[in-house]
């Protein structure tokens, strides 16, 4: 090889490692430190690989397996970023160690990037080029670490806000939730009656949906922590809630049922913001006339049943049903669909059916992360 061939080839592999660096660093930083989400494409493809890797586990497996199996999905593979990204600095330096150095032949440039990123010090070359990269490698190794420490505490600080509700809402509603079991406390305790405590419940979801709006879009493993108990989820939660609010302010005769579309509003908000996180499609401005996946027959079925616990119901139940639609359509594909992405308990028209018109999509984590 001529001295103007290897400098060209030497020159072509610096740039190729630092490249690489800069990739792994930009990932590094729009996952754990941008304040907004953001889809980083090095974080994405290590959540698919785990993420099929998983669901070649679970397959044919009955829930209670699968959610046992899936409880580790996400530990086990935000514990694996770190390592990806040391993986990949050390091959990045490798590249530019050897394009630098007069004496390092590929495996010695290995060895001391190596020993540079795990701040081991056995490998030594009196270059200066050499020992400022060595300096900054191992500099970047103890950042990504550090890096990992302190998002871990933030992430189960979000978690543990997050089940704060969850938890509330299962006490209520039951394990797996119920809007039938939801309805039946509301009336027998005459919460739904009283004014102030009635809107002190919306308030609270209304702020917990705000809350789960920023920390499952700039904290993306979030969605795919699973609760404590296999039968209780946040998305679940967050449908049974939506569905109370819509039949409140389309069919219950209560006082300040508009107080229930703005949790409407503020759900459809947080759920299109995770959704559109996904790259999940949905129409983000649905008509009150557009079709959703609960017919008008489960809707009677279920009008009757609140009307048999003695809750007052609104007289004209045709335009109860229309109203209800139109509630409805804003958040159904959003929750049906969200569902299918975090695997969550079946619960009763909240993830016990497809969004309509919706076909089975691709492995659901390859949507990104």
């Amino acid at each position: 090889m001529t001295d103007i061939a290897e400098l060209i080839l030497k020159v072509a592999l610096f740039f190729a490692g630092l490249t690489v660096l800069l990739w792994t660093i930009l990932s590094a930083v729009r996952s754990f430190v941008l304040p907004r989400s953001e889809n980083a494409g090095l974080t994405r493809k290590v959540f698919i690989i785990f993420g099929r890797t998983f669901y070649g586990i679970i397959k044919n497996r009955d829930y209670a397996r699968r959610d046992r199996v899936m409880a580790f999905f996400a530990p086990i593979t935000l514990l694996s970023l770190p390592i990806v990204w040391l993986a990949l600095v050390m091959f990045a330096y490798t590249l530019m160690f050897w394009a630098v150095s007069d004496s390092l032949n590929l495996r010695e440039a290995l060895v001391m990037s190596g020993s540079s990123l795990m701040t081991l010090g056995f490998k030594f070359t009196d270059e200066i080029a050499v020992i400022v990269l060595a300096f900054s490698e191992a500099a970047l190794g103890m950042m990504f670490i550090a890096l990992l420490i302190g998002y871990l505490p933030t992430m189960y600080s979000a978690f543990s806000e997050r089940e704060r509700l969850v938890t509330r809402i299962g006490m209520l509603a039951g394990e797996p939730a119920s809007i039938k079991q939801l309805f039946f406390i509301f009336h027998v305790s005459e919460v739904m009656y009283d004014e102030n405590r009635m809107s002190a419940f919306w308030q609270d979801w209304q702020d917990w949906f705000a809350h789960l709006e920023e920390s499952h879009t700039t904290l993306a493993p979030l969605n795919f922590f699973r609760s404590p108990a296999a039968n209780r989820s946040w998305l679940t939660s967050a449908g049974v809630v939506l569905e109370a609010a819509s039949l409140i302010a389309s069919s219950v005769k209560v006082d300040r049922a508009a107080q229930a579309g703005i949790a409407i509003r503020s759900g459809t908000n947080a759920l299109g913001s995770i959704a559109g996180f996904f790259r999940i499609e949905f129409d983000s401005d649905p008509q009150p006339t557009d079709p959703i996946s609960i017919t008008q027959d489960e809707y009677n079925t279920m009008y009757d049943a609140l009307a048999e616990l003695g809750i007052p119901m609104r007289e004209d139940r045709e335009q109860c049903w229309r109203d209800y639609a139109g509630w409805r359509v804003n958040y159904d594909t959003l929750l049906l669909r969200l569902a299918v992405l975090t695997m969550a308990p079946q619960v009763a028209w909240v993830s016990d059916r497809e969004p309509v018109a919706y076909t089975q999509p691709e492995i659901a984590f390859d949507r990104g992360v």
